[in-house]
């Protein structure tokens, strides 16, 4: 993990959890609204993504639930400045504690180290986002699975697909610089 490079290790995981939290927070007031459905496109994703990669599972998943707890208790850092849980949208937001586990989990196992295996990565916690955030979308607006995957999937897949694009442009770069850097 990237964050491993940081010396002293509780205040190092606090502040690091803390900041991927932070990270998300700030990223998902990028968020524009979608015709057509109640979920808008975020840049927390992406954040959650990134945090998972570079923290590892543990302080991946920790930033994410940090984000969703804080949200919750009414900080408004949800997309585009909203908090509370009863949002149709909420459920993907749930799905990002998910996400941060998993492609933290397979970062550790190498999962970020080229292209291809960082988009692999990447695609595997975007599916972790909609395997919580369908069946909630479908649990609040009353949605089949058909028109929930139209509405809460397919409008999505184009701008997922640039945020994939970007970590895997990122990520490699940056494990680059830690060989460099080790030496």
């Amino acid at each position: 993990m990237l964050a491993d490079l940081v010396p002293g290790a509780l205040a190092r995981d606090i502040a690091l959890v803390a900041a991927g939290a932070g990270l998300t927070g700030l990223l998902a007031q990028v968020a524009l609204p979608v015709p057509g459905t109640p979920v808008p496109v975020t840049g927390q994703t992406f954040a959650a993504l990134l945090v998972g990669a570079a923290l590892g599972w543990q302080r991946g998943a920790a930033s994410m639930a940090l984000y969703l707890l804080a949200g919750m208790a009414g900080v408004p850092w949800l997309a585009g400045g909203a908090s509370g849980w009863a949002a149709a949208s909420f459920g993907y937001v749930v799905g990002l504690v998910f996400a941060g586990a998993l492609v933290g989990a397979l970062a550790g196992r190498g999962g970020d180290r080229t292209p291809l295996r960082t988009a692999g990565t990447m695609v595997l916690g975007n599916l972790a986002i909609y395997a919580v955030g369908v069946p909630w979308l479908m649990a609040v607006t009353g949605f089949d699975l058909a028109n929930a995957l139209a509405r809460g999937v397919l409008p999505f897949l184009l701008g997922d697909a640039l945020k994939i694009a970007l970590a895997v442009g990122l990520l490699p770069g940056a494990w680059s610089l830690v060989r460099r850097f080790r030496g």
